[in-house]
């Protein structure tokens, strides 16, 4: 057994998201690793406490022309448009693999109607190698042009009827930063049957070209990610978990910019159980399994039992 395995596999890293249990508490974020295949031999799955598959739509997608992806000082820009294969092509094709990936796995879904979300997490939880479903609620939804992630009503009527759906698998509501209050759209989630929260998606934003004076995006915008948000996103779980998510009972998955054990951390402090890693995955593959081993280097150092002393335990001062 490599060093990696026997620290993937220390015990006082191991996690239980709502009934999920995981060996440790990282995962990659959504979007980044593709289905599995494309990164197989660049990072070592048995490292990982949960591998999240790029979004899956009823329908296939080709995406948005590109340009679509826009380095930017500390983060990168993109608008992928969720090209993806659909969701009969994912189970004939992308199921088998993933039925024996080494780790958990969960599979990002999304959709432009509630019922194309509740007839994707159907097929979906048919399939045992699927712990977990994450709904990605930041697509547009056809009939009144709104996100659901941005209107709480909305939100808690999509979760109401997913949460009806899935008879096995677990629900995690991948929450959207671009909102006034994120905790809003975090508690009408959660009453309406969440079992888990991932946060946060991508920050809407605008790169230039100045010579062109065009846009640099084909689509314009694009979604914002990387080293560049982790502020950002460390006040949004800060603020989920102290006024929703620690009383409901509700673990979260926190993600934006982690590149080290350091950031991750920082994310189980300010309430995180879990973390993904996204955009970091582009740099360097194995950042899951550098950070793997930093939790637990952490852990000895101050000679903590388990990771889950570290959460929610930002020291404010009164």
């Amino acid at each position: 057994m490599s060093q990696d395995e026997v620290v993937a596999s220390d015990p006082r890293l191991a996690v239980n998201l709502a009934g999920l249990s995981l060996r440790n508490p990282v995962l990659t974020a959504s979007g980044t690793c593709g289905y599995g295949p494309e990164y197989a031999e660049l990072l070592d799955y048995r490292s990982l406490g949960g591998f999240t598959t790029k979004s899956v739509t009823l329908e296939e997608r080709p995406g948005n022309q590109p340009p679509r992806l826009v380095e930017v000082r500390a983060g990168l820009l993109n608008a992928i448009g969720l090209a993806n294969v659909g969701l009969r092509r994912f189970l004939a094709e992308k199921i088998p693999y993933l039925a024996q990936m080494p780790t958990a796995v969960i599979v990002n879904v999304a959709g432009h109607s509630i019922e194309d979300y509740v007839a994707c997490c159907a097929a979906l939880d048919q399939h045992s190698c699927v712990v977990a479903v994450e709904l990605n609620v930041s697509c547009p939804n056809v009939a009144d042009g709104l996100v659901f992630g941005t209107c709480p009503d909305l939100l808690g009527e999509l979760v109401r009827r997913v949460r009806l759906t899935l008879r096995r698998a677990k629900l995690i509501v991948k929450l959207s930063p671009n909102v006034t209050d994120i905790a809003e759209p975090a508690r009408a989630a959660i009453e309406a049957g969440a079992d888990i929260l991932s946060l946060v998606n991508t920050f809407t934003a605008l790169s230039i070209d100045i010579d062109t004076r065009k846009p640099r995006l084909a689509n314009v915008t694009g979604g914002l990610s990387g080293p560049a948000i982790k502020p950002l996103a460390l006040y949004a779980v800060h603020r989920v978990y102290t006024k929703v998510a620690r009383e409901a009972g509700v673990p979260l998955i926190g993600m934006g910019g982690i590149q080290s054990a350091e950031d991750a951390i920082e994310f189980f402090l300010a309430g995180a159980s879990a973390v993904a890693v996204g955009t970091a995955l582009f740099v360097d593959p194995t950042t899951p399994q550098r950070i793997v081993r930093g939790l637990s280097d952490y852990l000895d150092r101050n000679r903590l039992s388990h990771i889950s002393e570290l959460v929610g335990q930002l020291q404010i001062s009164t």
